[in-house]
């Protein structure tokens, strides 16, 4: 029983992390570019946001793949932004306090693996806005956080944006203008994130340090249109922290999202960070994005009608036994003692019938 535990909870560790997989130039939050003729593609990417209304925080770890020693992403933000290191910590603890619950349910009658029919027992079921006479590109502030060179802009045109990047070495895949040209018109700024590794010859690829952003918003939005450019299959991953349990108003696009856990808890370390020490609801929220070239916006989301808790449950059933034995062999057992008794009675008043 305990090899078949681990091995569904190897199966559910390995869909989860299938689920985030993400390919090059796009990923759930913006658009992930190599240098020249470099590849680099985002094999996994996480992301927990804290919203309490009036600030929205957004921290995003990544995991590359690629023979890029350089690449820059982009993410618009709805407001001015700040940005630092995250904390790797809180991501350990989100996904235990997410973790499945696991509950034994017991059946009556033996199946297949049960005897008589086998001599196996138990089955596993299982984001100030840029003002008139402003220059077309700003350079808000720019930070070097790790491996990370983060530059904060505002843009009044989308072309020049373009040009800023590509002036910076970075050839954007075709469209991206575009695509931007929306974040311009609602006078939204951007964080670009040059991703050049201080040592010599490194390559990015593996583990980068976690990035947290932080804005003021009155909305819960999580940016999503440039992952429209994606040429293959989307997923994205959300852990939501806030005051009630949340949802997208819509799928944008994409397949339904699902719920995969929801309920209050209580914050430790980095994790704490995000809500003051205070507990809050978490939402966490699954999505596939077929075709992303449908993708139609950005992710709004807002609270439910009811925060109703969620935790996903996994069921190893088992044959229903009493002192060892199976419960349905003791009942069928009592059954034919008590036909036997009663065939023995009835026989035995016969029996003294005839004799009187």
């Amino acid at each position: 029983m305990k090899r078949r535990i681990a091995a569904l909870l190897l199966a559910l560790l390995a869909t989860q992390l299938g689920s985030l997989i993400s390919p090059a130039y796009a990923c759930g939050c913006g658009a992930m570019i190599p240098e020249g003729y470099a590849r680099i593609g985002v094999e996994r990417e996480t992301s927990v946001v804290r919203f309490d209304g009036r600030t929205e925080q957004i921290v995003m770890r990544f995991v590359v793949r690629g023979d890029a020693p350089r690449a820059a992403w982009i993410m618009p933000v709805p407001g001015r932004a700040t940005v630092e290191l995250g904390d790797e910590e809180m991501f350990r603890q989100l996904t235990w306090l997410t973790r499945p619950e696991f509950k034994t349910r017991s059946y009556f009658w033996p199946r297949d693996r049960d005897w008589p029919f086998s001599s196996r027992t138990g089955d596993s079921v299982g984001a100030p806005m840029p003002g008139a006479g402003a220059p077309p590109v700003g350079v808000v502030g720019r930070e070097q956080l790790g491996d990370f060179d983060v530059a904060r802009l505002t843009a009044t045109d989308p072309g020049a944006l373009r040009n800023w990047l590509e002036t910076n070495g970075f050839k954007l895949p075709d469209g991206l203008t575009g695509e931007l040209k929306p974040y311009v018109d609602q006078k939204w700024e951007y964080v670009a994130v040059r991703l050049a590794p201080r040592e010599p010859g490194k390559k990015l690829t593996g583990t980068l340090d976690p990035l947290k952003i932080r804005f003021d918003s009155n909305r819960l939005i999580y940016p999503m249109r440039l992952s429209r450019l994606a040429k293959t299959p989307q997923s994205l991953g959300l852990y939501i922290l806030a005051d009630h349990r949340m949802e997208p108003a819509s799928a944008i696009g994409g397949a339904k999202p699902k719920i995969t856990f929801a309920g209050t808890v209580t914050p430790e370390g980095g994790l704490a960070t995000l809500t003051g020490g205070k507990p809050a609801f978490l939402t966490a929220i699954d999505q596939e994005f077929p075709e992303p070239g449908r993708i139609d916006g950005d992710h709004e989301l807002r609270a439910t009608a009811a925060d109703t808790p969620y935790r996903k449950v996994i069921y190893t059933n088992e044959l229903l036994t009493v002192g060892g034995i199976p419960a349905w062999l003791l009942t069928v057992g009592a059954v034919l003692v008590a036909l036997a008794a009663g065939a023995f009675t009835l026989r035995r008043r016969r029996s003294r019938s005839a004799s009187a």
